[in-house]
């Protein structure tokens, strides 16, 4: 019996670790903290898309620092908060690399998003991009983003 706990443990150490421990995710950590919290859109586009006819609002999003373990990478956890077509909130996930924030996580039926770019703009503002996803189908003419400005929600 203690010939199999040891060979089991043996296993275990020898298994590969989680992406949310790796050296790299403590760097993206770090680049992820101070984007970390509640943000309020005070400015932005809303889009019409011809294919789909609806209008687009995004009104908040947050971003968390609980880590999402995706199998071969880590992200954290967030939520995006749209007013229009229907008021939603969708489960996101995202990451930080220097230059910017990187949020996915939309579902097939919103529409052909890849998700949102979040740059600072300032000191305590964010401006971000709607990505869009080519590979849904949707034809979108060079050039066309929706883009927003929002700021830190206070306590």
């Amino acid at each position: 019996m203690r010939r199999l706990a040891a060979l089991a443990l043996a296993a275990a150490a020898c298994a590969p670790g989680s992406p949310c421990r790796s050296r790299d995710f403590r760097q993206i950590t770090g680049w992820s903290r101070p984007y970390a919290g509640t943000w309020v859109v005070g400015r932005g586009d809303t889009l019409t898309l011809p294919q789909m006819g609806d209008r687009f609002r995004l009104v908040s999003f947050t971003l968390d620092t609980d880590p999402v373990d995706l199998g071969k990478e880590c992200h954290f956890r967030g939520r995006l908060v749209f007013s229009a077509p229907r008021p939603e909130t969708l489960a996101v996930t995202w990451y930080a690399v220097p230059e910017r924030a990187t949020i996915y996580g939309w579902p097939l039926d919103l529409g052909p998003f890849a998700g949102l770019w979040v740059s600072w703009w300032g000191r305590d503002s964010l401006r971000g991009t709607l990505l869009f996803d080519r590979t849904l189908g949707v034809q979108v003419r060079p050039g066309v983003t929706a883009q927003f400005v929002a700021g830190r929600r206070r306590p």
